[in-house]
């Protein structure tokens, strides 16, 4: 359960993706389109068009689990991508940086909260 860690190969999809997909479907990206295996332990990362979602579909013992994310607001920030390619390669700080919107400069971070007023 939840077993994401920097020992894995994270792959992010070069297209975006339609969030109405789910495991089977998002499966078949991964066979038909990345030309990969889904069942060998790889995560793959899809983000939508207005990248503000992003699951990652990994094959864990027991079956295929996803993590979502939805951002109340901002985007996410993507490498670059060579759409001949099929998919990026990331590693987890990648990854962890992506999702939590830090940039390259440390003291940059992207506004991901709608402000609470109490």
């Amino acid at each position: 359960m939840f077993s994401l860690n920097d020992s894995m190969r994270y792959l992010l999809y070069s297209e975006p993706t339609d969030m109405r997909k789910s495991y089977h479907t998002l499966s078949g990206l991964v066979t038909n389109n990345m030309g990969l295996n889904v069942r060998n332990g790889d995560v793959f990362i899809f983000i939508n068009k207005a990248r503000n979602r992003i699951k990652l579909l990994h094959m864990e013992p027991g079956g295929l689990v996803i993590y979502s994310k939805l951002l109340e607001e901002g985007r996410f920030r993507l490498p670059s991508i060579d759409s001949e390619q099929g998919s990026v390669k990331m590693n987890w700080l990648d990854l962890v940086m992506m999702v939590e919107g830090v940039m390259d400069d440390p003291a940059t971070r992207l506004r991901r909260l709608k402000r609470v007023n109490f």
